[in-house]
């Protein structure tokens, strides 16, 4: 379908012009234009005809990245009511502002409320929402739920996840008996297993929080023994996990679970994020696979703030930005099993984040107190979803008010 009110002299809608353009899936990391019609991406390319473009935005200096997909958030806002583990977020008040064009809430919804979140919040929203099913009949909407063995069905998780194919890309396993003695009705392995094979009857993988418990449940247990190729441990550098041996290296059996095809989740959260095993597990050569937030109202005001303060934490810890984008848009895509997202490929959906590095003097939290400085720092300038622009806050897609078109300077009637 072509865009009504685009001239038909013109190939693009937009075009980006001058950005650096950091694509990791098309291995692009230069200065390109960025052209797109009709909501898709059209073409990638250096000096890209102004005159083909029925609006062109200068965004020289800047860095252009496909639209940034954040791997756990919380987005469902169920009735407050409930005796519930989080309180969600609402995706497009807080998503845009980070780039971020599509996001998968981890688990929140169990079987029971998957039709209310996909109908009410999943098919309303402008942020692509895809989802991780809870193992649990009422997920995190109820916090008991997780707890109950009765509730951690397979059968019905696997079937839910098999009827929405193109909402579901795996299932969740959470918060299961961190504290209590085991017994018949709360076996030390229960809500993993289950959501395995859960996972196994549908075929897709699993995003696991996890508390080790030793002997019975171990952290080598779940990356060696019970995960499968593809799936996924959460929460990677949480303080409860033995990231380090106890000369401060990365114990061997997490490279060994990586090599098996484990996926290792960053989902920061309000407690789940410490330098204290980050930094030297990077410098060690062990990164996440993925950079996630966890967000949710009890972090949005810290030490999470947003995926943008997130992927800043990673850029002062030593990754490079190329790999930074990375591990927020090619990785992730490919961890959910939707290649054709976190991409500017020609075709694609034209899902953009257009991004400054601010250099200065800037401190970081973790979950434990402790801070980082650090000298960078991304902010946002402009997101694109399926080629309309949501999010623009220093207008760099506007004229200035002195040029602005014959429109803006009429005063609408008040008569009906």
């Amino acid at each position: 379908m072509t865009n009504d009110n685009r001239p038909h002299a013109m190939t693009y809608d937009l075009v980006l012009k001058g950005g650096q353009v950091i694509d990791p899936a098309n291995q692009i990391n230069q200065r390109m234009d960025v052209g797109i019609a009709d909501g898709k991406i059209a073409r990638v390319a250096p000096d890209l005809p102004f005159g083909e473009a029925a609006q062109s935005v200068d965004v020289s200096g800047l860095y252009v990245t496909p639209g940034i997909l954040d791997t756990h958030t919380h987005v469902y806002p169920f009735h407050p009511t409930e005796k519930s583990y989080v309180e969600c977020v609402n995706a497009d008040a807080h998503l845009f502002s980070s780039g971020v064009t599509t996001t998968v809430d981890a688990g929140t919804a169990g079987w029971e409320h998957f039709l209310d979140f996909k109908e009410g919040t999943i098919d309303r929203a402008k942020v692509r929402i895809l989802a991780f099913l809870n193992i649990a009949k009422r997920g995190m909407v109820n916090a008991d739920s997780e707890q109950l063995l009765a509730d951690l069905n397979p059968q019905l998780t696997a079937s839910l996840a098999q009827a929405f194919p193109e909402t579901i890309v795996g299932i969740k396993s959470a918060h299961y008996w961190t504290r209590d003695p085991w017994d018949s009705m709360h076996p030390a392995w229960a809500s993993v297993d289950r959501a395995i094979e859960a996972a196994a009857l549908c075929g897709l993988p699993i995003m696991v929080d996890f508390w080790p418990r030793p002997p019975q449940r171990s952290y080598q247990d779940l990356l060696l023994t019970r995960l499968r190729p593809g799936d996924i441990h959460t929460h990677v550098f949480a303080q409860q996990f033995p990231i380090l041996s106890e000369e401060g290296k990365v114990n061997d059996f997490l490279f060994a679970a990586r090599e098996k095809g484990v996926r290792f989740d960053l989902g920061h959260g309000a407690a789940s994020f410490w330098f204290r095993n980050a930094v030297p597990a990077f410098r060690g050569g062990f990164p996440p696979d993925t950079i996630s937030t966890d967000l949710h109202m009890s972090n949005i005001n810290g030490p999470v703030l947003s995926m943008l303060n997130t992927m800043s934490k990673f850029l002062n810890i030593g990754m490079p930005l190329a790999e930074v984008i990375q591990r927020s848009t090619t990785l992730p895509a490919y961890l959910i099993g939707r290649p054709e997202l976190g991409t500017l490929a020609a075709g694609s959906e034209a899902d953009v984040a257009v991004f400054k590095k601010l250099e200065g003097n800037f401190g970081f939290a973790d979950c434990g107190g402790a801070r980082l400085v650090g000298s960078q720092k991304l902010e946002c300038m402009l997101t694109l979803r399926a080629g309309q622009i949501v999010y623009d806050p220093g207008g760099i897609s506007m004229p200035d008010w002195e040029h602005a078109p014959e429109s803006y300077w009429q005063i609408p009637s008040l008569q009906s």
